[in-house]
């Protein structure tokens, strides 16, 4: 009689599988392949594109419009929550805005100006700007402009000067040069910094000085 050779115990678990790969035979062996048909046969062994496994594996993703039966059904009556899908639009408050879209208001002179740390703060939502300190220690934002020539830097006072008649605080405008400006800013009557001067450099900022800037040379 002819010796029958009994196979090993099969020990691999469902976790085990499902953290791998899914191959031919192991989704053979639970059942997930769908059924064979000539289409899906080649050269004698069967073949699943990735696609119908992971529609099969995973299911469908993403929503979906509702069946014509559960419309009927009225689900959506049953369902939690607002039933007013409104959008309201919210005002940003003043910490959201830029500091160019915010007004500058009048200073008490019994306000303290702005501490050093505040301003170096604030610093950074302005371009260009550098914190520097006057002859009698109250401090100070500057910047500095280079332009194309003379008529350029007129230009640009004029600029800066149209845009501090709108908000009602001046800066201190200085030529340096033929085709360098300074702008300076400080509140006088607190002797230092505030909110003011920095809402006042964002909106210098948003002045437009590339068509001022000098022209840079084409290379051969």
């Amino acid at each position: 009689m002819a010796a029958t050779s009994s196979s090993p115990p099969c020990n691999i678990s469902v976790s085990s599988l499902l953290l791998r790969k899914p191959s031919c035979t192991i989704l053979k062996v639970f059942g997930l392949l769908p059924p064979a048909s000539r289409s899906n046969r080649k050269l004698g062994r069967l073949t699943v594109t990735r696609s119908n496994l992971a529609q099969d594996f995973l299911g469908d993703f993403g929503a979906r419009d509702p069946y014509p039966e559960e419309i009927a059904s009225q689900f959506g009556d049953k369902v939690l929550g607002c039933q007013s899908t409104e959008h309201k639009i919210l005002i940003p408050n003043a910490s959201v805005l830029s500091l160019s879209q915010l007004q500058c208001s009048p200073v008490s002179p019994s306000q303290p100006p702005l501490s050093a740390d505040d301003a170096r703060t604030l610093l950074h939502k302005v371009l260009g700007w550098s914190i520097v300190e006057d002859e009698a220690g109250g401090l100070k934002i500057r910047c500095m402009w280079k332009v194309r020539d003379s008529e350029c830097g007129v230009e640009l006072i004029n600029r800066i000067q149209k845009v501090a008649e709108a908000s009602g605080h001046y800066p201190s405008l200085h030529v340096e040069s033929p085709t360098q400006v300074r702008a300076e800013l400080f509140t006088p009557s607190i002797g230092g910094l505030s909110m003011n001067d920095f809402i006042m450099a964002a909106k210098i900022d948003d002045i437009k000085t590339s068509d001022l800037s000098p022209r840079k040379r084409a290379w051969a």
